[in-house]
């Protein structure tokens, strides 16, 4: 998928992932892989209740089917297919797959959305070593190519740091996103942020 990025934003498509598994596998499955832009979406609660709007909820597994939807920009769906759970997608044909659908399209197109707000000038992640929150943390700032934005201290490495964190949040505890005078200190809330930072505002 990461390698035909190109031609899936071509055909005017955002591939998405979505499975039954939690937010926290997701991050570490993305890790395992040194990061990836495709979005992970989880179905986690209730379980499977997106994949099973779809008629693609296999309840007695407590899995998804490995299952492929495409919608096209009218909220219509094109195409549905399957590879059972144990299969594997040939990305090239659904690439070409997507290629035809767009140059068949004759529906509305949506205007670009605005751009996403960002994060503020002033914020600073801080982690620590051995610490699953803060490689979460720091796998979607990866994931979200928020490297360049968002400078990272580890306070493991840098006791003046957590000081720091102690004076403008009462606390010297890691992950945190700290904005000015504004502190997140859960791992989600830390993350969420992030997402809204790189979502259009709508």
């Amino acid at each position: 998928m990461e390698a035909l990025r190109s031609r899936f934003a071509a055909a005017h498509t955002q591939p998405l992932a979505i499975s039954v598994d939690s937010v926290y596998c997701h991050a570490a499955w993305g890790e395992s892989l040194g990061g990836i832009s495709l979005p992970l979406l989880s179905d986690f609660h209730p379980k499977g209740a997106v994949a099973d709007r779809y008629g693609l909820y296999l309840a007695d597994k407590g899995i998804t089917d490995r299952a492929t939807v495409i919608i096209d920009a009218g909220g219509t769906v094109r195409h549905v297919s399957s590879v059972t759970p144990a299969g594997k997608r040939d990305i090239a044909e659904l690439a070409a797959l997507c290629e035809q659908l767009d140059a068949a399209y004759d529906g509305p197109v949506a205007d670009p959305p605005p751009a996403p707000p960002g994060l503020p000038d002033n914020a600073s992640l801080y982690v620590k070593d051995h610490c699953m929150f803060s490689r979460w943390a720091l796998f979607a700032r990866r994931n979200l190519h928020l490297e360049d934005g968002l400078p990272v201290t580890n306070v493991s490495r840098d006791p003046a740091a957590l000081e720091h964190l102690r004076t403008v949040g009462g606390k010297p505890q890691a992950p945190a996103l700290v904005c000015g005078s504004d502190v997140l200190y859960e791992s989600k809330d830390i993350v969420d942020l992030m997402v809204r930072a790189t979502q259009p505002a709508l």
